[in-house]
């Protein structure tokens, strides 16, 4: 049987390896380690798609060494000691470097997986190349995390996902064959997520689905030919986003129906209830934020008890919590305002501290006039004091807007109250 597009077109080497210059371009981090053959153990975090997997096939082959693949969605600690074992003899028998020890989806390992993973690591017995699409700072545990590299890849550009569809019609055994004309993409990318796996696999089913040789790639035709089945929840990451984005759009839209609807749909399909945890955490900061600053305790105190209590009762913790966010009054004032700073930050560069917000520790520092003229807030009427907080270039900037909802209507009219019209609030 032929094998995917995907797998066809999987890149053998660095040179063919796309994107992610940021780890293997020119005098990246990665590439160097790569070419000099010191490999540590390391975590590669990111979105489906984007060539974990591929990343460690190709370390394994360039640095001549074993190579052993695990999935943690499949495999326990039985059979985790069973490749360790068998990298041992590997190692022993063929070759003094470390075998590698790949783990697909590596925060599925229970603590118990990831604990047997540990002494090898340690020992030197293998190095450990884990794959995750969560954060690796909440589901890989601190003994094993400071022992690994964590390496993000970003997910692919538009530009990066439309050049691999054209390397596909022009380079892939089966493709080439065919006249292929590439009119519109947005379908395709819209339908694979950014996941280059999917689209690739997706464009090759819609390619061979016409049974002719000329071939034209529009819109219409791609929706046409793609059945997607939104019923199925796959916790392995085919739906995982687009479920998790719809449940976050009903809490931000207010609809506490559609919330709990997508979270049911998220339970039944088995996901982690922490990540759903988290991602209200969020959500609870970004969309709701100072309108009803207790959503955030709340959503905090869920995440806790979801890991107190455990499924099925946990179920009902985060209904609790998901209905609560959706009917709440909705900001994203500090959300905008984070924004807009690091866009400032950006653009004008390390500035200045001024001389009176700085710390004074040491009898140099006085003498340059480090802290002179502060005033401390404290010792003045209403415990606030008019003074410049900014750097001088950016004296009068206000970043943050208070939305229109009672609570920052409250902070709003404190603000004014207070700084009269220097920020204009």
């Amino acid at each position: 049987m032929e094998k995917p597009l995907a797998e066809r077109l999987r890149p053998k080497s660095l040179a063919d390896f796309f994107s992610q210059n940021h780890l293997v371009g020119e005098k990246a981090p990665l590439k160097i380690q790569i070419e000099n053959g010191i490999i540590p153990s390391m975590i590669f975090w990111g979105p489906p798609g984007v060539g974990k997997t591929t990343l460690a096939t190709i370390i394994s082959n360039t640095t001549d060494r074993p190579f052993f693949s695990l999935s943690a969605i499949n495999s326990g600690v039985k059979e985790v000691r069973e490749v360790i074992e068998n990298a041992k003899r590997e190692k022993g028998l063929f070759t003094t470097k470390n075998p590698i020890l790949f783990i697909d989806e590596i925060h599925r390992f229970s603590k118990s997986q990831q604990d047997s993973l540990l002494g090898a690591v340690e020992r030197g017995w293998i190095t450990l190349i884990g794959a995750t699409t969560e954060n690796p700072s909440f589901e890989v545990i601190p003994a094993l995390l400071s022992r690994c590299q964590v390496y993000v890849l970003n997910p692919f550009e538009k530009k990066d996902l439309v050049s691999l569809l054209e390397k596909a019609i022009s380079e892939d055994i089966i493709l080439s064959k065919k006249k292929i004309n590439l009119i519109e993409t947005e379908a395709l990318l819209e339908i694979s997520g950014g996941d280059a796996r999917k689209l690739l696999n997706t464009f090759e089913l819609v390619i061979l689905s016409e049974n002719k040789e000329e071939v034209e790639i529009t819109n219409k035709m791609v929706l046409e030919k793609v059945q997607k089945n939104n019923v199925r929840y796959d916790k392995t990451g085919e739906q995982h986003y687009d479920i998790i984005s719809a449940f976050i759009k009903s809490i931000r839209g207010s609809d506490p129906n559609g919330a709990v609807y997508w979270l049911a749909r998220m339970i039944e399909g088995g996901e982690d209830p922490k990540f759903i945890a988290r991602r209200m955490i969020i959500a609870a900061s970004e969309d709701i934020g100072n309108a009803n600053p207790t959503a955030l305790i709340m959503a905090n105190n869920t995440f806790q008890a979801v890991n107190v209590v455990g499924m099925p009762e946990s179920r009902i913790i985060l209904s609790q919590c998901a209905t609560y966010l959706a009917s709440s009054a909705k900001s994203n004032s500090s959300y905008a305002a984070i924004n807009s700073a690091q866009q400032i930050v950006k653009k004008t560069g390390d500035l200045a501290v001024p001389l009176h917000l700085r710390n004074a520790p040491t009898k140099l520092m006085k003498d340059l006039n480090y802290g002179q003229d502060y005033k401390y807030a404290h010792d003045y009427e209403g415990n606030f004091v008019a003074q410049e907080f900014l750097p001088k270039e950016l004296s009068n900037t206000k970043i943050y807007e208070p939305s229109r909802n009672p609570r920052e209507d409250g902070l709003r009219n404190y603000l004014k109250s207070k700084w009269k019209s220097k920020y204009n609030y």
